[in-house]
């Protein structure tokens, strides 16, 4: 028959429990304060005229006019009707973009992590959060801004051929076209 060892176990000092759940607790807090540490940034999207329809995507070019203001209130750009290509705008500005509906009214916060970071741009000095008041007018795909295009062009080409009064000039884009995505905006 085998012997079976038996050893005592150790009352455990009054307060011991308290102090392990602190413990417990404290690695918690810490391991909650490295987890706060690496979350990016984000983007806030307020509606103050809701849109309806889908979103655009980052693929998409956009239709909107924009007030941009510094955290004092200080209105540092403002434009209607501007064309803008979600890939080639700051992170923030893309983030909220893709939020949005046709024909709505927003109120959007950029952090600076998302606008500019820590390089200052012209009004705007670095490390700046940014407030947008921003209305999506309307939203495009590549592809259709594209075909827009072409069929411009042939009508150009066209009205040119014919000489006519009311030919176009050439490369002139009719009113309420969108240019093409990356092109200069000539008011």
């Amino acid at each position: 028959m085998t012997e079976i060892t038996r050893v005592p176990l150790q009352p455990v000092a009054k307060g011991a429990v308290t102090k392990i759940w602190l413990g417990v607790a404290a690695i918690a807090l810490a391991a909650a304060g490295v987890a706060y540490a690496v979350v990016p940034p984000s983007v806030s999207v307020e509606a103050i005229t809701a849109g309806s329809g889908e979103s655009p995507t980052i693929n998409d070019v956009v239709l909107i006019n924009y007030k941009g203001t510094l955290p004092g209130g200080k209105v540092f750009d403002q434009a209607q009707q501007v064309p803008m290509a979600l890939n080639e705008v700051v992170p923030g500005f893309t983030k909220a973009l893709v939020q949005m509906q046709r024909g709505g009214k927003y109120k959007v916060e950029i952090p600076a992590a998302l606008a500019y970071g820590d390089k200052a741009v012209g009004e705007i000095p670095a490390n700046t959060d940014l407030t947008f008041e921003i209305e999506l007018l309307d939203f495009k795909s590549r592809a259709e801004i594209e075909q827009q295009q072409r069929i411009l062009q042939q009508l150009q080409q066209m009205q040119g051929a014919a000489g006519g009064p009311g030919a176009a000039a050439p490369g002139a884009m009719p009113p309420g076209a969108m240019p093409p995505a990356g092109a200069p905006v000539h008011p």
